[in-house]
């Protein structure tokens, strides 16, 4: 889709689904490290690092925002391209709405320190007394 140089990932991210010893053979063999938690009826228990399976979370999240917007859900567009076009669109969309709420805060927070902010609204000018 996008001409990047291809790497090999240094560690495979993924929930007890794939916990199955031919998966964590083949990243074995691939010098891939597999942050995968075992399932709880595996009889011998698998170290994983429990920091970066936290991340598959942020990872799951940006994928349920970009899932929000439908043509991405459903996949409408038939050329790859298109459908890159709309990821981009639908990543742009929620960075715009993260950007705009921090600085509302960043904002309303130097607002509260003034002493200008009325009943939860933001005000331009400081109040006059």
């Amino acid at each position: 889709m996008i001409d990047l140089p291809e790497q090999a990932p240094d560690a495979f991210l993924a929930d007890k689904g794939y916990d199955a010893d031919a998966i964590r053979a083949d990243l074995a063999e691939r010098k891939i490290k597999a942050v995968i938690p075992g399932r709880s009826n595996r009889r011998v228990k698998i170290e994983y690092d429990r920091a970066l399976y936290k991340q598959r979370n942020r990872i799951e999240c940006m994928f349920g925002h970009l899932k929000i917007n439908r043509a991405i859900a459903t996949r409408y567009d038939q050329l790859a391209n298109s459908f890159l076009g709309m990821v981009h669109l639908a990543t742009t969309r929620y960075w715009l709405k993260f950007v705009h709420s921090a600085r509302l805060e960043a904002k309303t927070a130097s607002s509260r320190r003034r002493g200008s902010a009325i009943s939860g609204i933001l005000c331009d000018e400081p109040t006059r007394k």
